[in-house]
């Protein structure tokens, strides 16, 4: 299985950290983020991963050239010149995916999580889904909104109260997205903007005429790892 890493933010809310480091080198017991999502996802079958990068760039390049993982191969997507985000950091490494049908996960770099990868992906190859995502029922600010079969219809902002919508439903369930995707690589034919763009509205585009699924993990260990603060959480989260 292939994956993707979203390394290229510039991670403000983890100031000062990031003034002279990028997020991904923050540090949770001993070990980077980056360090245990790339163990995560190898304990979930993936061997293939592509890193993007942004934020002091080489002490990332130079992390993965430090770390043992001799059964993953890396890829670097460097985004030195100007940062995508989400969906237009997918888009610049679309060739990563393109040989093979199979589905590939995508994630945040300042997510942790226990999920169990196999299960969401069963959970997608079942609902033949174009794209799934990991949600919970905690409390955000920005929400998810999902249908009764569990399929995405809109989002909302609660601090801005704005709202978009897919199409209308009869009753809507709001879940907190946890940074984790399993996508199906057609995607990538469907997807028509350019430059820097956010997953988000691709998503609600897509949703009203594809399958865009919801996974609830709300019994997993999470947590978005994003302020100094959080880390001390992530620490006493994830002590083993």
């Amino acid at each position: 299985m292939r994956a993707m890493i979203l390394a290229a933010g510039l991670g403000t809310r983890l100031k000062p950290f990031t003034d002279k480091r990028p997020k991904a080198l923050a540090m949770v017991n001993n070990k980077t983020l980056l360090q245990r999502n790339i163990k995560y996802l190898q304990t979930s079958g993936v061997t293939e991963i592509i890193i993007n990068v942004h934020h002091f760039p080489d002490q990332i390049k130079d992390a993965l050239d430090s770390y043992h993982y001799p059964e993953i191969s890396f890829k670097i997507s460097d985004e030195s010149d100007a940062v995508l985000e989400t969906g237009g950091g997918l888009q610049k490494a679309a060739w990563f995916f393109k040989g093979t049908d199979e589905p590939f996960v995508l994630m945040n770099v300042d997510v942790l999580s226990d999920l169990d990868i196999r299960k969401m992906l069963k959970h997608h190859n079942q609902l033949d889904a174009l794209a799934t995502l990991a949600v919970t029922g905690r409390e955000t600010s920005r929400y998810f909104l999902f249908d009764e079969k569990e399929e995405l219809c809109g989002w909302k902002n609660m601090h801005s109260g704005e709202e978009k919508f897919s199409r209308e439903v009869a009753a809507i369930h709001p879940k907190a997205f946890s940074g984790i995707h399993i996508i199906s690589p057609r995607l990538f034919s469907l997807m028509k903007q350019e430059g820097k763009f956010s997953m988000v509205d691709v998503y609600l585009h897509l949703a009203k005429t594809e399958k865009i699924a919801g996974f609830d993990h709300s019994s997993t260990r999470f947590i978005d790892v994003g302020k100094p603060e959080s880390i001390r959480q992530a620490e006493a989260l994830f002590a083993d």
